[in-house]
């Protein structure tokens, strides 16, 4: 028997109905239980051309794979169920052929090299994830290259590399070893990082852009450890991080750390206010390809509050031109005045005529409260700015719903429920 209109009206109405019942677009899980058990496949199956928010959620789990968002899909937000168990991760590096004079045990990168048509990798971009579209935004998912993680050594082992403009991040982490995250190389783009882990050792943070790092935690994994290789050209601020931590192991405790060396162009880093939990050489800085436009602190002090001496510092810098082979030289300030720290605001850095602000993407909403549980029905108040709720049992997600209620017959550990504003971001927790 033939449907007709009007039923064929009333089931395509409840299809949309049922697809608006959730904030989120589309849901990865490793274990089978959303729409897709990559997150490759998720970003293949998003909409080009966005001008909202494209909004994936990212079960728990261990996705090895290499991630790829290509310019024509701006917006897309990855936001992770938590960065502790929620990971995007793969074992390459961007090592050349070897060519015979390698140390012994130096050729192992080779099997996982990008430039190996051989490799698993073979033909895969150079970083575990590529964000080459505007407006992306992250949370709580911890972005890893395991070659760097293993070895513990080089060759560039990327776990991100960012490529547009309006790029945040919020409460996720980022490991490798050598280049860990590589930043935009175009200097009017702006990334917003807060409350981030970013580990490494050789160069682990590089790149161009104006970037502000607020809250965020530098972590050394070997002697000799430096942090920051920047590559600015005409950058309004650099990049510059805002009540941070640098941190490290043992090993990267000894003294000889140092806050970063200029990689090409006329670079530019501020460490304004930040908590060295690891003493870092007196000098602080190194040379490397060019001279730098300011490599400067502010406030740099220890675990305790106390200031440290930036008196030693390093201020005079050489490089050897690599078409003339002359060797050049140059200076640039070791500190900055508190009349010039004051400018390195988010207002200044981040906002812009363009109406981008991602802290409100990353505002977190209220617990929800006022829960009941009668007959296997889990209902709470409405959170005001709400878009949704994420449903757990224990650390399961049971559930994702636009409404107030649930359905929860069997409870395993304790059900807790999280607000998601528009954006996706996950608010504070409430607990039955």
């Amino acid at each position: 028997m033939k449907k007709s209109f009007a039923s064929l009206a009333f089931a395509v109405t409840c299809i949309v109905a049922a697809a608006e019942t959730t904030p989120f677009h589309a849901v990865v899980a490793a274990d089978g239980s959303g729409d897709y058990t990559s997150v490759s496949e998720a970003i293949l199956a998003a909409p080009e051309g966005r001008t909202e928010p494209w909004l994936i959620l990212v079960k728990k789990g261990d996705y090895r794979e290499h991630v790829t968002i290509p310019e024509s899909k701006p917006f897309i937000h990855l936001i992770g169920q938590d960065k502790r168990n929620t990971s995007i991760r793969h074992k390459l590096n961007v090592g050349g052929k070897p060519n015979g004079s390698e140390k012994p045990g130096r050729t192992a990168y080779w099997n996982h090299s990008v430039h190996n048509p051989e490799s698993e990798v073979g033909g895969f971009g150079g970083a575990v994830v590529e964000v080459k579209a505007p407006d992306f935004y992250t949370e709580n998912i911890s972005y890893i290259n395991d070659w760097g993680i293993e070895s513990h050594s080089g060759p560039q082992a990327l776990a991100m590399h960012t490529t547009a403009d309006r790029a945040a991040f919020n409460d996720c982490n980022f490991r490798s070893f050598q280049d860990t995250w590589y930043t935009t190389s175009n200097d009017t783009d702006r990334h917003y990082v807060k409350d981030c882990y970013i580990e490494g050792a050789v160069d682990y943070f590089y790149g161009g852009g104006d970037v502000l790092a607020e809250n965020c935690t530098f972590y050394n994994v070997r002697s000799g450890s430096v942090i920051v290789a920047p590559c600015h050209n005409n950058a309004r601020y650099g990049y510059a991080f805002i009540d941070c931590t640098v941190d490290g192991t043992p090993e990267a405790a000894d003294g000889k750390l140092k806050l970063g060396r200029p990689w090409h162009n006329n670079p530019k880093v501020a460490y304004i206010n930040t908590t060295m939990l690891i003493p870092v050489a007196e000098e602080g800085w190194s040379n490397m390809g060019t001279i730098p436009a300011l490599f400067a602190e502010y406030r740099s002090h220890d675990t305790n509050g106390n200031l440290l001496d930036l008196s030693k510092r390093k201020t005079s810098y050489s490089f050897r031109d690599r078409n003339t082979g002359q060797e050049m030289t140059g200076s640039c300030p070791a500190t900055i005045s508190a009349e010039d720290a004051e400018k390195y605001t988010y207002e200044n850095m981040i906002l812009a005529a363009d109406g981008w602000n991602p802290r409100e993407i990353m505002k977190k909403l209220n617990a929800p409260k006022g829960f009941k549980y009668i007959d296997g029905i889990l209902s709470w108040d409405t959170v005001p700015g709400a878009a949704g709720y994420i449903i757990y049992d224990g650390d399961e997600i049971i559930g994702i719903t636009a409404d107030t209620t649930f359905s929860a017959p069997v409870i395993k550990t304790a059900l807790q429920v999280r607000a998601v504003n528009k954006y996706g971001s996950q608010g504070k927790l409430g607990t039955l």
